[in-house]
């Protein structure tokens, strides 16, 4: 696709620092120190400074690999999960390394200014019908090869943890419709896409859309966007471009994705 040389960029990455929203289980998430520091008496006017990064994966704003999720021990594609797959060291397939640079058609779906609420709470699941309201109101289809990002409003919250980790997510039954839809990845201003902590009653599992989407179509998710500015100027379709590090056999990677607006 043609990238646009005069467009607005919208940067969807959430500021990285110890401290931020993280899934319990991913907790403590981040850290940074200094080892090296600027410092009098180096011997020479130049001095330099460089630090220690520890954080995991699935912290802040990042992508989620075909290995992060399993449905009965299994991977996407059928691939049961055994030691030569799951190593100590990470995985020998599907892992973060084997997602190519995401330069695409974006799509943002208004779920919040549909609600006609600041940010959704846990408790009222992302429907379906919603999703295909949204793009109904908002102008825009989702085919074969998108990007479709969902905005809870809960972006605008990440300074306050215990607020954002208690963002309302995305039903089963709204993963399955975007599936079908035959889309490239997922992504949304929340710690987990999905509503945590419900069981869906289907699946009979919690978080179905990492099944659903991961483990059953092979699609990507990206979680803890920052789509606020994107919402604000109603910018419903845009280049999205995201670049995975490649980090290999890792189950997901920190990302900073952008949006390219056409100018006028």
């Amino acid at each position: 696709m043609n990238i646009p040389l005069n467009g607005r960029i919208y940067d969807l990455e959430q500021p990285r620092y110890f401290g931020a929203p993280i899934y319990p289980s991913h907790a403590p998430g981040y850290f940074y120190t200094l080892h090296r520091r600027h410092e009098r008496g180096m011997g020479e006017a130049r001095t330099g400074a460089s630090g220690f990064m520890y954080t995991t994966e699935h912290s802040g704003t990042h992508i989620d690999a075909l290995c992060h999720q399993a449905e009965e021990l299994h991977l996407y594609g059928g691939r049961e999960v055994d030691a030569s797959v799951q190593t100590p060291y990470g995985f020998t397939e599907l892992g973060v390394e084997t997602i190519a640079p995401l330069i695409t058609r974006g799509v943002l779906l208004d779920i919040a200014r549909l609600r006609e609420v600041d940010h959704i709470e846990a408790g009222n699941p992302i429907k379906r019908d919603e999703l295909e309201s949204a793009a109904q109101k908002q102008g825009v289809s989702i085919g074969e090869g998108d990007v479709v990002l969902l905005r809870t409003g809960n972006g605008a919250l990440w300074q306050d943890p215990a607020v954002y980790l208690q963002a309302g997510g995305v039903s089963g039954d709204a993963s399955s419709w975007l599936a079908s839809r035959g889309i490239k990845a997922v992504g949304a201003d929340n710690v987990a896409w999905d509503e945590v902590g419900v069981v869906d009653l289907d699946l009979k599992v919690t978080l179905p859309g990492h099944v659903i989407l991961l483990v059953r179509h092979g699609i990507y998710i990206i979680e803890n966007l920052f789509l606020e500015e994107l919402a604000r100027d109603r910018c419903y379709e845009f280049t999205f471009i995201c670049l995975p590090l490649k980090m290999r056999g890792a189950t997901g990677s920190p990302v900073r994705p952008i949006a390219i607006v056409s100018g006028e």
